[in-house]
């Protein structure tokens, strides 16, 4: 066997990484426990989530800590932040297309006006606009407010 060859037992291993590692591992991230944890919060709520959903999710770990984790995901491709319109700055995972060369976020944000959940919305994608007047854009933000899905239903089985 070639050195560049692993053993079928290995590559098996490999493939059944958890989510989580696989996640840190194709973004060249080194495994903490902070790390697993929060992308655990992400996978399993699958919407944009605050600094403060994360602390309260997580039982209050340290913020400096935290707040170097979610910075360390943005640039390295793992995460976006998902402007929502509201005061709280909150961040959502990015798609596969994301590394630390570019971010693939440029898509609309949903916001439920009911209980407050941040969604992308990633087939709604943003125009590429030009500079105007010499005005250079740097980024642009499309959010679209009204009434997720669950929250829509809740609603209208109380009717």
């Amino acid at each position: 066997m070639r050195s560049s060859e692993k053993p079928e037992v290995l590559l098996h291993l490999e493939e059944m990484l958890s989510p989580v590692r696989q996640l840190l591992k194709a973004h060249s991230l080194r495994r903490t426990a902070i790390r697993e944890q929060v992308l655990n919060v992400f996978l399993q709520r699958k919407e944009a989530v605050s600094q403060s959903d994360l602390e309260q999710a997580l039982g209050h770990p340290d913020r400096i800590t935290l707040y170097r984790t979610l910075r360390t995901f943005e640039e390295k491709g793992l995460v976006h932040r998902a402007i929502d319109g509201t005061d709280k700055l909150k961040f959502a995972l990015c798609s596969s297309g994301c590394s630390h060369h570019k971010h693939q976020d440029q898509h609309a944000h949903g916001h439920c006006e009911h209980c407050g959940r941040t969604i992308c919305m990633e087939g709604v994608w943003l125009p590429e606009l030009q500079s105007v007047d010499g005005f250079q854009v740097k980024s642009t933000f499309l959010i679209v407010q009204g009434v997720c899905s669950d929250c829509g239903k809740r609603i209208a089985t109380k009717k």
